[in-house]
Order: structure tokens, then sequence, then C-alpha cells
């Protein structure tokens, strides 16, 4: 079986470390099936983004709710865009500013995959 490659993007790595053990193997689990053309049961698409592939996962840990977001549509690569405990407990929309730096580093993703395309 072969591997899509997988990128990080802005801070996503380094978020994704901080977090519970726990959290990390979920979304870790959850990586290496994008890698491999599949889905995780607890990924699903991210509201207003999908003609774009952006794909969230939500664990829920200790009454907290931490949530990784990446998308797979890209030059067959997967793209890790941002990692976050979602801190609101009121509704289950993404926090606007969450939202907006998803939307900014899928765009730099985008230049990245066409950067790497052309090399």
């Amino acid at each position: 079986m072969v591997l899509k490659p997988l990128y990080w993007i802005g801070s996503a790595k380094r978020d994704l470390l901080a977090m519970l053990k726990l959290v990390r193997e979920v979304v870790g689990f959850a990586l290496y099936l994008a890698q491999a053309g599949d889905r995780h049961p607890d990924a699903k698409p991210l509201k207003g983004f999908s003609s774009a592939g952006v794909v969230e996962v939500v664990v829920d840990q200790r009454g907290n709710a931490y949530r990784a977001v990446y998308t797979v549509r890209i030059h067959a690569r997967v793209y890790v865009l941002h990692c976050f405990q979602k801190k609101s407990h009121h509704g289950i929309e993404t926090p606007k500013h969450d939202v907006d730096l998803i939307r900014e580093r899928l765009r730099a993703a985008e230049v990245h995959a066409r950067e790497k395309h052309h090399d």
C-alpha cells in the first residue's frame, strides 16, 4: 500500500503534540487512514469547506472537544491544517477565528502543493 504524503501547515503539528495522549492517538490513526485513502469513523466534512475536501476529526475527552482539520484533495497529499481544543460549549459551530485560520492555512497548503508540483 502506498500512503499519501503528510504535510503540516503552521503550528498544527506542535498543537497536536501538546494535546492529551489519547487525542494524539485518535488523530494519528485518522491521519494514517487518510493517507491510506480511507476515513476514520469520527471524521466528517467540515461545514463550509465541502468543495475543498476539508475534514475534521472530533475527539471528546474528559468533557473537552479536540479537533484536527485536514484536507486530502490537494495533489494526492494529506495537509493537516489545524489542531485545536474547542473552548466554547455553546453550540457545535467551529469558532470564526478557527474557521478563518483554516481558510488561511488551506490557501497556504494550495501554494505549497503548486510549488512542490513544479519541483
